[in-house]
């Protein structure tokens, strides 16, 4: 269900142990060949799947479509939130779902510049309303295990706008993928230990604008994407999410 999609009546009748849901995403740059809009189109896909397999055991906010993106300004398109906005608004909004009773509160992300700020919004909202379970959870995280199975860029080949995000936008929305705008990886290297990408992480980080990271704007290995590999990762991390938000419910 989608709470702004209901009427006050009907919202009011919802069982408050109900999973609401807020799509935390970003509008910013994915390379030469990917939409602005990548990020939300992802994660709005990943709960619109979920709706469809659980319709009346999840509730989804409207997404908060633009991010924590600073590091991809060098980019033409790229917009972005102060950390502290990006965090009012989150507390804003959640407030107001706890205000109506709910006690099931998920933060669903899908852009990597909002994990450090979301983790923040998470213990916050945690401490503050012990009444509250609050989850916090990253698509590619959830499933990190099975999805690096389909990875067959290798390392570094599934990061932004790379192999996963390419496969995926094509099976959302291929009208926005620029195929003929692809091209080779253009990762930029940093210290062996700092290396990484979305299922492979690193023993410590250095902090890099995008531009430092990629001389294109993606950092990852298109070529392999497709639109099949598209449905293989929507299923492993939707039967992931939907099996957690079942026990968050539950618990």
């Amino acid at each position: 269900m989608y709470w702004d999609q209901l009427t006050s009546p009907q919202i009011d009748r919802i069982d408050r142990r109900i999973p609401v849901i807020l799509p935390m995403a970003a509008t910013e740059q994915h390379g030469p060949h990917l939409p602005l809009a990548t990020d939300r189109l992802i994660g709005e896909y990943f709960c619109r799947e979920l709706n469809e397999r659980m319709p009346e055991s999840i509730l989804i906010l409207p997404s908060m479509s633009v991010g924590c993106s600073d590091h991809h300004l060098d980019f033409a398109g790229s917009l972005s939130l102060r950390h502290d906005t990006f965090l009012r608004h989150a507390e804003d909004v959640l407030k107001s779902v706890i205000a109506h009773r709910f006690t099931r509160i998920v933060l669903l992300n899908s852009h990597g510049g909002n994990q450090g700020i979301g983790q923040v919004a998470f213990e916050s909202l945690g401490y503050q309303n012990p009444q509250v379970k609050v989850m916090f959870a990253t698509w590619w995280k959830v499933a990190a295990e099975e999805l690096l199975h389909l990875n067959e860029s290798g390392p570094g080949g599934i990061g932004h706008a790379g192999e996963f995000e390419t496969s995926l936008i094509m099976l959302i929305a291929p009208g926005l993928v620029d195929t003929k705008a692809m091209q080779p990886p253009a990762n930029l290297a940093s210290f062996s230990w700092a290396e990484a990408d979305l299922i492979r992480g690193a023993s410590a980080s250095v902090y890099r604008r995008m531009r430092q990271m990629t001389s294109n704007g993606a950092f990852g290995d298109p070529s392999a994407a497709s639109a099949e590999k598209g449905r293989a990762i929507t299923e492993l991390v939707v039967e992931a999410l939907a099996a957690m938000l079942t026990d968050f419910r539950n618990g």
